[in-house]
């Protein structure tokens, strides 16, 4: 017996070395099939991935101009010259924040973006029949969600005057606007020629849930003096409101803020319409909105840098 068990015991260890060797030679090779995977992963043809980039940057896009901002181009000289429009020279494109009425009541003096109501659409002449061209329809429709093409011609851009439960009319011995019988501040008004005077209209008790809007360029704009006949049609229900201009981002040599001036203010010293934390909700929301779309477009634009690495 001790003979036998000592020609048995120098098996063992063959059988243990071949056993690990298959061990090993299983793991190479499924490190291998993983490495080919990434590899046929890493492969992928450029032009495969850059639509995909593009679809997602356009959804995003879309999708920020649907619910929190969007870019306007209304081409009318009625804002001048706050807002360019005017016949020959380059359109403003401005930033609409659609939030902020969401959490603060419009105030006089706000530049806002709105519906036409019925009044001021009702002799709209009719619309003519629908373009025949898809090409032409599709372009006119992309354009008008990025700001290149006019959104609606039912669409306007005004100067908030006065808001619900307020009186105006023009005008005192200055040739000032009143509200409430108080003369407005108004230095953003804008004459065509020199000696312009204001026209006149009669007091308009603005109802509850409305606004009053007038053009900077107080004498070549139709406005809530003249829409719908004038007087109580002319007023435009806060319902109608799109959002508030906050930027002109286009062209770049107007980049920048639109003037708010409250030209009611040192005439009434009136109160916020909100309270001082309410009115800094949308500016935090926004930020909040915006981090997810930094951080999503951080790693688009690292994928495109990417695929065109990797497609060179």
């Amino acid at each position: 017996m001790p003979s036998h068990a000592a020609e048995d015991e120098p098996d063992r260890p063959r059988d243990e070395d071949s056993s690990r060797s298959e061990s090993a030679e299983s793991a190479d090779s499924a490190r291998d099939s993983r490495h080919r995977h990434r590899a046929r992963k890493k492969s992928r043809p450029f032009w495969k991935e850059l639509p995909i980039l593009i679809i997602v940057a356009l959804l995003l896009t879309f999708l920020i101009q649907q619910f929190l901002a969007r870019v306007y181009m209304i081409p009318s000289g009625s804002m001048e010259t706050t807002l360019h429009g005017c016949p020959g020279c380059t359109g403003d494109r401005i930033l609409v924040d659609k939030i902020t009425y969401d959490f603060a009541d419009p105030s006089s003096g706000e530049v806002i973006v709105f519906k036409g109501p019925d009044p001021w659409t009702e002799n709209d002449s009719p619309t003519s029949p629908e373009s025949t061209n898809a090409i032409a329809d599709f372009f006119q429709t992309v354009g008008s969600v990025f700001g290149l093409a006019p959104p609606d011609e039912r669409d306007f851009v005004k100067r908030i005057i006065a808001v619900g439960g307020q009186t105006v009319q023009c005008c005192d011995a200055e040739n000032r606007v009143l509200v409430d019988g108080k003369p407005l501040d108004e230095p953003y008004i804008h004459y065509d020629s020199p000696g312009d005077v204001q026209i006149e209209f009669e007091p308009v008790k603005v109802p509850d849930g409305s606004v009053w809007v007038m053009g900077d360029n107080r004498n070549n704009s139709s406005d809530s003096r003249y829409q719908g006949g004038g007087g109580v049609r002319g007023v435009v229900p806060e319902d109608n409101i799109i959002g508030k201009a906050r930027l002109i981002v286009l062209p770049p040599a107007r980049w920048g803020g639109v003037s708010d001036h409250d030209p009611q203010e040192v005439a009434m010293a009136a109160p916020m319409s909100a309270p001082a934390w309410q009115q800094g909700l949308p500016a935090g929301i926004g930020i909040v909105a915006a981090w997810p779309t930094v951080v999503l477009g951080r790693r688009i634009g690292g994928g495109v840098r990417r695929a065109v690495s990797r497609g060179r």
